[in-house]
Parts: structure tokens; sequence; C-alpha cells
């Protein structure tokens, strides 16, 4: 017990027993944290970019580069994220058919476990945007009536107030949003595809991306937003009411040339 208790008083008795208490811990912590399911979880990552460089190789190379730095035939992929793969390949713009001042959306070629291999082979070359969540575009929590405000302001100079496109310059469009998924809607918005602006977060939050989506499912295939009948593609006030003055007033200078001529007419038989 004498000897016992001298040890106790040694100056590196409590180094001891911090040093012993540190080894169980991480022997307890090594037995029980989840190491096989991380472990899983990066050996599938890998597998997905593995498989994801094979597909690029064959079918984005040519244009992108082997390694997805550009080319002349096409830009740089570096840091562009896994969510503009998944909308330009989900929407069958890419590959590209032939080079043009617009690729349009065609048949998709690629399964979404192909694209899904494809985004996380370009997301490994550079930190960009992920794909979202179905919370992030979802109906869920979403304002419409912010988002067609949202989409007033940011987007309908372009697509027009109800997202039924338009014509830009130099053989470019403003594509029509009828039918689009929330998802690539919401893809595009954050990536800025081709012609469009970038309206990532340093310009529309999560929210607001969210409410807009919103507001085009509310309006899409909806006859109910134009209870006159023609709609004249949904340019907006400015641009249906000219038409109604112009119509209008053509008619009526058309029917008073009309009527008075019909009275000159009479007059001289």
């Amino acid at each position: 017990m004498k000897k016992l208790s001298a040890r106790r008083r040694h100056p590196l008795a409590a180094l001891v027993v911090l040093l012993f208490a540190l080894a169980v811990t991480g022997g307890l912590y090594a037995a029980f944290a989840p190491a096989d399911k991380a472990q899983a979880d990066d050996s599938s990552q890998s597998l997905a970019v593995k498989e994801g460089k094979k597909l690029f190789d064959v079918g984005c190379a040519s244009c992108h580069g082997t390694g997805g730095q550009g080319s002349s035939d096409g830009p740089s992929l570096v840091g562009v994220g896994a969510a503009a793969v998944d909308f330009q390949v989900g929407t069958g713009r890419m590959p590209a058919q032939q080079p043009g001042p617009q690729v349009e959306k065609k048949k998709n070629i690629y399964n979404q476990a192909q694209i899904d291999q494809l985004a996380a082979y370009v997301a490994s070359l550079g930190a960009g945007p992920a794909v979202p969540a179905k919370s992030d575009y979802g109906p869920d929590g979403a304002d419409i009536g912010k988002g067609g405000e949202l989409f007033r302001t940011n987007c309908a100079q372009c697509h027009n107030f109800t997202g039924k496109g338009g014509a830009l310059t130099n053989g470019k469009f403003a594509p029509n949003l009828k039918g689009v998924s929330p998802k690539h809607i919401y893809e595009a918005m954050e990536t800025g595809p081709q012609n469009m602006p970038n309206f990532g977060d340093g310009t529309l939050s999560t929210q607001n991306r969210k409410d807009i989506v919103a507001y085009l499912g509310a309006v899409d295939g909806d006859d109910s937003a134009s209870p006159g009948g023609l709609e004249l593609g949904g340019l907006g006030p400015v641009v249906e009411g000219l038409f109604g003055w112009i119509a209008g007033l053509g008619a009526l200078i058309a029917v008073a040339i009309w009527v008075a001529a019909r009275t000159t007419k009479a007059k001289k038989s």
C-alpha cells in the first residue's frame, strides 16, 4: 500500500493516467465508429468517377478535351459542377450534334445512372454547384406570388411573362419552359447554360429559385391565365396593349372610310 501511495504521488502519475484514458477512448471509437459505411461511400464515389471518366472519354472528350480542360470546339468543364452536367446531358443538349449559335434540347441518349457518373467525374475536376435535392425545387414552402415577381424582374425579358420563350440576337433564343422539369429549371438558374445569365447564390437565393420554379409550375398549362381568349404569346401588357391600340384604331379608321365612301356614293346617285 505504501508503494502504491508513493506511485500516486509521482510527478508523472497524472500523465500516465491521461495517456491510458486516451488510449482506451481511441480504441473504443475505432471499434464502434461506422468506418465501414464511410469507406463504402468513398469507394462508391470513386467507382462513379471512374465510370464517368470512361463515358466522358467516349462522348465528351472530343470537344471538351481528355481532362475537361476545353478546346476550340468546347469550353472548359473545370468548376462547372455536377448540376451543369445533370442539366445539359439530362435535357439531351449534350453531347451536341453540331456547333451553332445555340444547342437545342433533344432526346437524351444516357440513362440517369450514367448521367450521375458523368456528373461525378466532372465534379471531381473542380468545385461547382451540386445537383439540387428535391427539397430545393419542390413546391413545399414556396411562395408562388413572390416567384412571379422575381420571374418578371429577372427572366421575362427573354422568356416572356409566362415562360413561353422568345427570340434573341444572332440566331439565339430563350426556350419555351412549358413541360420542363422543375429540377432542370432550377439547375439552369444555378448554372447559367449557354446564353442564359447565371442566377446563382450571388443573385438569387435558394428560396428565390424555389419560388420561381413554383410560379412556372403554376402557369404551365393554365388556360385561366388568359381569360379573355387570345393571349398573343403572353408578351405582357405593353406589347399586347400596343397591339390592341393599333388593331382597334386601324379597324375604326377602316370602318370610318367605308362609311364615308358609302355616304358619298349615295349622295351622287
